[in-house]
């Protein structure tokens, strides 16, 4: 499968400040592709750029093969961080007039909006007005609208915001659905965990350019990679292979060097006499490459 999505040398500028800088990436078909940034970093201009909603100053932003075009609206679906949906109108009503505008006939956009309000448990808010609704279940309307057509490529901005556990769990579980039925998605979100579990790729954007590109393990192999997880008990001892990055009672994650064998920080655990519980070779979480990458920037957004 090729590009579906495919981004060259953008460049976008307001005035004398530059958004984006010479930004080049492909989103392929079938995957989920992780948009991810701090603040001002460019996503959001991107996507709309993307969509024709901003003239680029330079470059190219191609889907399937050429910029957009209202043409292809039934193909795509989009959920802007910006939700906007008509307040005033029952929510089947809505459902289905926008069902109508994606091409399905009346029944069957009836039918559809049935099954999923069903799905996300919202079956007695078919006739209720949408601005009677909470925020969370006026969002699981959006996302319905946005997913209703199954169409080819998603492009989802924060889908899971201000979501309890248990929506934000059922609405993951939705879009493993929509990609099991061969959806692209472009997915823009600040939970880490959610872009551990669903993306195949990711692109971070620093200041308008592409801090780091790929699979979540190539990039966690960038800011740090492998990263010792260990339960014990006893105390570690002061070491030159590894620095404890979490230390608690009696729990430890330690960083140790590239070319330091693990299997020799383990014996020399062993040799210092901590009893060893359990011991992980893992790589660094998402959350952690977001801190690095971004630092005090990060906590405004993750």
């Amino acid at each position: 499968m090729g590009a579906i999505i495919e981004v060259r040398d953008f460049s976008m500028r307001f005035g004398d400040l530059t958004v984006i800088d010479h930004l080049s990436f492909d989103v392929m078909e079938g995957e989920t592709f992780g948009l991810l940034g701090s603040n001002g970093s460019g996503k959001t201009t991107t996507i709309r750029a993307l969509l024709d909603i901003y003239q680029p100053t330079g470059g190219s932003l191609n889907i399937e093969g050429h910029p957009f075009h209202p043409s292809q609206s039934a193909r795509l679906g989009y959920l802007p961080e910006e939700r906007g949906l008509y307040q005033k109108e029952s929510v089947i009503d809505l459902m289905t007039y926008f069902g109508r505008l994606k091409g399905l006939s009346r029944r069957d956009a009836q039918a559809w909006s049935m099954r999923y309000l069903t799905e996300v448990g919202l079956p007695d808010k078919a006739r209720v007005r949408l601005d009677k609704l909470s925020g969370g279940q006026q969002q699981k309307v959006q996302l319905g609208v946005t997913i209703m057509n199954d169409p080819a490529i998603l492009i989802l901005d924060e889908p899971t915001k201000g979501f309890d556990p248990v929506t934000r769990r059922l609405l993951l579980d939705l879009l493993d659905q929509q990609k099991s039925r061969g959806s692209t998605i472009v997915f823009i979100s600040h939970q880490m965990d959610e872009v551990e579990r669903l993306c195949d790729r990711i692109l971070l954007l620093k200041d308008g350019r592409a801090e780091a590109y790929g699979t979540i393990p190539e990039v966690q192999d960038k800011y740090g990679g492998r990263r010792i997880r260990l339960e014990f008990t006893g105390d570690l001892p002061a070491s030159e292979l590894f620095t404890p990055v979490v230390h608690e009672r009696n729990y430890a994650e330690l960083d140790f060097g590239e070319n330091t064998d693990p299997d020799q920080v383990l014996r020399d655990l062993l040799d210092a006499g901590v009893r060893i519980r359990s011991y992980d070779l893992t790589r660094i979480s998402m959350e952690e490459v977001f801190l690095r990458v971004y630092g005090a920037d990060a906590g405004k957004e993750a």
